[in-house]
């Protein structure tokens, strides 16, 4: 039995084009581990440097968003340093393309200011894209914002679609909503 279920998820998987998966809580150790893992992937994948770093870099930006902003922490949440937070992290292939899929709870409260700002970047040109990037690098830190508030803009400027997000009830906590993110590279 277990080793049909672990086959039953190896199927899903492969099926899936999945080429790494993580769930579980994310900190600085475990985001160093996976992005080792990663290059290895992309190295046996036959990945071009310039898509090798594309995904890395939209990877990062993944992973300090589930450590910044998760809603689902093992540390105290007025800690600044050494987050542990929930999330999942997943790289896969879909044709000639890369996907990196993230998900993480988030209070309810914010889903109204990522949907604003997500939808935004939606409409957005690459070059628009590249210019908001530079001002935001000129600009103040936002004060809602626990980095410098390029993550958004990083991952659509690495991404070859307009980035695609969901928020989705969280099916044991009320004021918890799951946000998923998806950059196709």
């Amino acid at each position: 039995m277990l080793y049909e279920e672990f086959d039953e998820l190896w199927q899903v998987a492969q099926k899936r084009q999945v080429i790494f998966f993580y769930a579980g809580y994310f900190s600085q150790p475990v985001v160093a581990a996976i992005s080792e893992t990663i290059r290895a992937r992309m190295d046996s994948a036959g990945a071009a440097g310039p898509t090798r770093r594309r995904i890395f870099s939209a990877f990062v930006e993944m992973s300090q968003n589930i450590m910044h902003y998760s809603s689902e922490a093992l540390t105290p949440a007025d800690q600044r340093d050494a987050q542990m937070r929930r999330g999942s992290f997943c790289i896969g292939t879909s044709g000639e393309h890369f996907f990196l899929l993230c998900a993480n709870p988030v209070s309810t409260d914010r889903v109204p200011g990522l949907r604003s700002r997500l939808e935004g970047l939606r409409t957005m040109t690459v070059d628009e894209i590249k210019a908001a990037y530079k001002q935001a690098l000129r600009a103040e830190v936002p004060a809602d914002s626990k980095g410098a508030g390029l993550g958004f803009l990083t991952m659509a400027r690495e991404a070859s679609e307009p980035l695609e997000f969901e928020f989705a009830p969280s099916p044991n906590e009320p004021d918890t909503t799951i946000f998923c993110i998806k950059a196709i590279i």
